[in-house]
């Protein structure tokens, strides 16, 4: 009998460790790699919903610049939230910005952070070395995710030891605005940390979608084929980019033709990301290079951040 309830405590003990290992975590600290525009905006509505953050880029200079757009990006959200009240238009700002502390060293602050986001450059083997970097410093419990638009996440995940902790947590420019995130599961990744990511995605006022680790994900592996062939259908001569962007705009309800939207996000993005599809799969039609894309951006012809791309911006 005492043998029996012996095993019977051991059982319940083993029950209870596997439930309590089972439970998500909840992301209070956020480290955030990368004080770019996509980086910034996720660290501003990091802060602005209860969230410690730290954003870490490789100098000081950078981090004054990323402070100073997410103060000016605030100071816009808070006039319309606080129409009536210029008072707590302030304050709100005041707080939003005292959530956010700023470091060049990603080692040092890692070990006490939830949740790593990073959103550095679209380099497989930077972002590599970086995870592989950050993944000795960071505590056990600490989920990585990152903010890539169109490498393999699974590749980014076994640069660690945490690939069951480890997934993709891809938001839209602008942060602040755009209410959609995707989050990337790859087969490694635990659906403790999956369900983890999609009540962060929520607490921070967003809608998280799902989706497996496949090349685009969901927004951008339909949103590329589209373009390109927009670009394809202006080649063959069957349209003009201007009757095009109409055509999408007035028959489609989209905000912006597909020429716009090209130069919008930037032509070297694009193509960056095409590049990288044609190469994970190089006989898929969806994916084939595009002259008149690839003449642009040997130009420097990048769209509206060059000042000229398919149109022309003063």
């Amino acid at each position: 009998m005492a043998f029996v309830t012996r095993q019977f405590v051991r059982s319940m003990s083993s029950s209870s460790t596997a439930a309590a290992s089972a439970k998500k975590i909840l992301v209070k600290h956020v480290t955030v790699i990368g004080g770019g525009l996509m980086g910034a905006g996720i660290a501003q509505v990091a802060a602005a919903t209860g969230h410690t953050v730290v954003l870490v880029d490789q100098t000081e200079d950078i981090l004054a610049k990323s402070r100073k757009g997410i103060e000016e990006s605030l100071r816009k959200v808070a006039k319309k939230k606080f129409a009536e009240n210029p008072k707590g238009a302030d304050e709100f700002v005041a707080k939003t910005l005292s959530s956010i502390s700023t470091s060049t060293d990603a080692a040092s602050v890692v070990h006490s952070t939830d949740l790593v986001v990073e959103a550095i450059v679209e380099n497989l083997q930077v972002k590599n070395e970086l995870f592989k970097r950050l993944d000795k410093f960071a505590a056990e419990h600490t989920i990585f995710a990152s903010n890539t638009s169109s490498l393999q996440i699974t590749s980014l995940a076994n640069s660690t030891t945490r690939q069951d902790r480890f997934a993709g947590l891809h938001f839209f420019n602008p942060v602040p605005l755009m209410k959609l995130v995707e989050v990337i599961k790859t087969p490694m990744t635990s659906q403790k940390t999956f369900e983890s990511l999609l009540d962060f995605s929520r607490a921070l006022g967003k809608h998280p979608v799902a989706c497996k680790d496949t090349p685009g994900f969901i927004v951008n592996r339909l949103l590329v084929p589209y373009l390109m062939e927009a670009i394809r259908l202006c080649e063959r001569g069957e349209a003009s980019k201007e009757d095009i962007d109409m055509a999408m705009k007035l028959g489609a309800g989209y905000p912006m033709g597909p020429f716009e939207l090209l130069d919008y996000v930037g032509l070297d993005t694009t193509k960056f990301i095409l590049d990288g599809w044609h190469e994970l799969d190089s006989k898929n039609p969806l994916f084939q290079p595009c002259p008149s894309l690839n003449k642009l951006v040997a130009e420097k012809k990048f769209g509206k951040k060059s000042g000229e791309g398919f149109y022309k911006y003063k």
